[in-house]
């Protein structure tokens, strides 16, 4: 008797992550996915993983400071994102970064670009990153 290779519930990875969108202007900022990891060459907003014990703000200035060497000054809470994917399941909190301090640069070897919000395309996105596309244009819609 072959098992399925469909995981079930209990042998999913569950990964908590914060990440932020830096808004300038009608612009956010994209990192590009490298390395080894799944999606690579897809396009994501920046952040990662909390670390143990760690707050999802907390996360957010680290991991911020750490891929792309800025520190984060000025931040609201978006929206909360569950996504499932083959072999791991996701909660992301997306914040909104409206002040940061340095130049935003890809510390990790990562190219970034910044994508004007009219254009984002969820198929150049992760998949768990596109609801972020329509909360986005409500936000701006209400800032008009």
């Amino acid at each position: 008797m072959s098992r399925s290779t469909e995981l079930t519930s209990a042998e999913i990875r569950h990964i908590h992550v914060a990440a932020g969108i830096l808004l300038d202007a009608d612009r956010v900022l994209l990192s590009e996915r490298i390395g080894d990891s799944p999606f690579v060459g897809l396009w994501e907003f920046p952040g990662g993983k909390l670390d143990g014990g760690e707050t999802a703000d907390a996360a957010l200035k680290r991991e911020l400071s750490e891929e792309l060497g800025i520190e984060v000054l000025e931040y609201s809470y978006l929206l909360k994102v569950r996504h499932r994917y083959a072999d791991r399941a996701v909660l992301i909190d997306f914040f909104v970064v409206d002040s940061w301090s340095g130049e935003p640069a890809g510390c990790d070897g990562q190219a970034l670009h910044w994508q004007a919000i009219d254009n984002l395309d969820a198929d150049d996105l992760l998949p768990a990153d596109a609801p972020v596309i329509d909360a986005l244009k409500r936000l701006r819609r209400r800032a008009d």
